[in-house]
């Protein structure tokens, strides 16, 4: 039996790719130019603030007897402990998210429908109606607040004969009163959103459906709202947020009434904590105000597109 020789190894030849000389990359001091100015700002002004607040919520006062100096040391999560045992701060989170379940879907809604009108070949004067619509937004908060609030003050509103009856400034029904500024001031905004994703549909879409007989009811229905969905979720998240971060109009409202406490809303606990001043337990609020913020967020966008790919 004779043994052959082993066959010597084909070695590949080497790539053009490999050996090509790389090219000087000519657009990296542009590239830069542009990128390090945003860095610097998003830096400075966005993650500088956070990780400072993270540091402060790690923190906590102590003094040498009644008298003493004070003197800022690391507390560990003792500032978070605080936040987890105090009820009105989670009484604050459950008034907010009662706010957000009515208020939301009906201000979306009116948006949608004031955005439907205004894509309707029916509608006339849409410039004046769009205008209409939008003019709240202009309006700053605190002006709507005034504005409002001198509305629904049995003593100020020129329609007292009917705001002292119906109480709007009272205990249980403050909360709504605000709803409705809040409604008023960002229908028209988020109007907007929708009705531009409206204006990007094609047009050959709404001639296919006419051809067929479809009237503007069944094209709003079946054709119109199922392709504006992306920018209904896309108002409710700003919204969710937005729910969360309510300040301007009830700490306006607290000069009209005193069913309105300073810890109404999280960030009036917040405001009202670092008042006292107390900076360490309030960047603790914010912190867990924050992270309850992102995870409503993310988990309202999962929600929707867990439901969009079934």
């Amino acid at each position: 039996m004779t043994q052959t020789a082993a066959e010597p190894a084909v070695v590949a030849p080497p790539s053009p790719r490999s050996t090509r000389p790389r090219k000087p990359f000519r657009y990296r001091k542009a590239i830069a130019i542009f990128i390090v100015p945003f860095a610097a700002l998003f830096a400075a002004f966005y993650l500088t603030p956070i990780l400072y607040a993270v540091f402060q919520s790690l923190q906590k006062v102590e003094r040498e007897g009644t008298f003493g100096a004070p003197t800022q040391v690391f507390g560990g999560l003792s500032q978070y402990a605080l936040v987890f045992q105090n009820t009105e701060f989670w009484s604050s989170i459950g008034r907010v998210l009662l706010f957000g379940i009515v208020q939301v879907p009906v201000m979306l809604l009116l948006a949608l429908l004031f955005a439907l009108l205004l894509d309707s070949p029916l509608l006339r004067g849409k410039r004046f109606f769009r205008l209409a619509f939008f003019a709240p937004y202009a309006v700053p908060g605190v002006i709507a607040a005034i504005m409002w609030g001198y509305l629904y003050s049995p003593s100020l509103s020129p329609f007292s004969a009917v705001t002292s009856r119906a109480g709007l400034l009272d205990g249980g029904t403050v909360l709504w009163a605000v709803a409705n500024v809040v409604t008023w001031v960002f229908v028209g905004y988020n109007m907007l959103i929708i009705y531009s994703s409206l204006l990007a549909i094609p047009t050959e879409i709404y001639e296919a459906a006419r051809l067929d007989g479809a009237s503007q009811w069944r094209i709003a229905v079946a054709i119109k709202i199922p392709l504006v969905v992306p920018a209904i979720v896309l108002t409710a998240v700003f919204s969710v947020i937005g729910t969360l971060q309510l300040l301007t109009e009830p700490l306006v409202f607290r000069q009209f009434t005193s069913t309105i406490s300073s810890t109404f809303t999280p960030n009036m606990l917040v405001y009202s904590t670092s008042s006292v001043p107390n900076f360490n337990l309030a960047a603790a609020f914010s912190v867990v105000l924050a992270v309850a913020t992102f995870i409503l967020s993310i988990g309202f966008l999962r929600l929707t597109q867990r439901k969009a790919d079934q």
